[in-house]
Formats: structure tokens, sequence, C-alpha cells
């Protein structure tokens, strides 16, 4: 159980490290498009979206006797710390091109950490879908605003 936990709060101190950027009165000073969700959705998103990263990996390590699972965590530690990092290039340091290009990034690892853990545990990977859902959301959402946006 202290395993679980453990997992679940490291996936969250990428939530808090990427946090220290938050939003800001500069994001609520962009034009955003239409589709654009309501402020109060993103919270409720990443805190299901984290709880079950930490599952997810917790999962895949509970199997490392059984697998080899070594690269499958280094590739989400990986990933969380290219998620902290979107948010200070997007909403720290204002640099919207940047952030969407380290998005594909993190996209690519998202999927790679999403095979890796399909291969030990199948619903671990799954549980992993519905973050790069989401992230794949936040790609077109980012190019957007990088468009709306671009001086």
């Amino acid at each position: 159980m202290l395993a679980l936990v453990g997992w679940i709060v490291l996936s969250f101190a990428a939530a808090a490290l990427g946090g220290l950027a938050g939003p800001g009165a500069w994001y609520r000073g962009i034009n955003k498009p239409t589709w654009n969700p309501p402020d109060w959705l993103f919270g409720p998103v990443w805190t299901v979206l984290y709880t079950m990263m930490g599952v997810s990996a917790w999962m895949v390590w509970q199997r490392r006797h059984e697998a080899p699972v070594r690269f499958a965590l280094a590739l989400f530690i990986l990933q969380l710390l290219c998620n902290a990092l979107w948010s200070w290039l997007f909403f720290g340091w204002h640099q919207m091109g940047y952030a969407l290009l380290e998005l594909l990034l993190l996209w690519c690892l998202i999927l790679a950490t999403l095979l890796a853990f399909w291969r030990v545990s199948p619903v671990a990977g799954g549980l992993l879908i519905p973050y790069l859902l989401w992230v794949s959301f936040a790609g077109f959402l980012n190019y957007a605003l990088w468009r709306l946006n671009r001086a």
C-alpha cells in the first residue's frame, strides 16, 4: 500500500512542479478558441489522470520480480518530467511554440510508456490511454492558442 501511495505522490509531484508555473493573469488574458474548456475543468481532469498514472506505475512496479520493468518505469519518470516542463514553457515562460514542440515529445513518451507498460500489464497500459487522449487534445488546444496569439 505504501508503494501505491508513493507512485501516486510521485505523479502529483510532477503536477506540483508544473503547477508552480500556474496559468495566472497571462493565460486569462490571451485569445482562446470557442472550444477551449472552462478553467474549472482542468483540475478535476488532471487529478483523475495523475491518480491513474500513479496506479499504472505501481502496477508495473509490482511486477518487477516477474518482468523487466526498469526501462518502462524510466520512461514513466521521463514523461513526468516532460509533463512538468510543458507547464513552465507554456504558462511560466509564455513560449507557446516551444511548448507545442515539447508536447509532441511528451506525447511520444506517453505512447512509449503506454506500450512498455502494456507489455508488463495490459491493465497498467490501458490506464494511460485517457492520459494520452487528454494530451492529444491539449496538443490541439496548444496549437490553436499559439496560432491565435502569435505576435
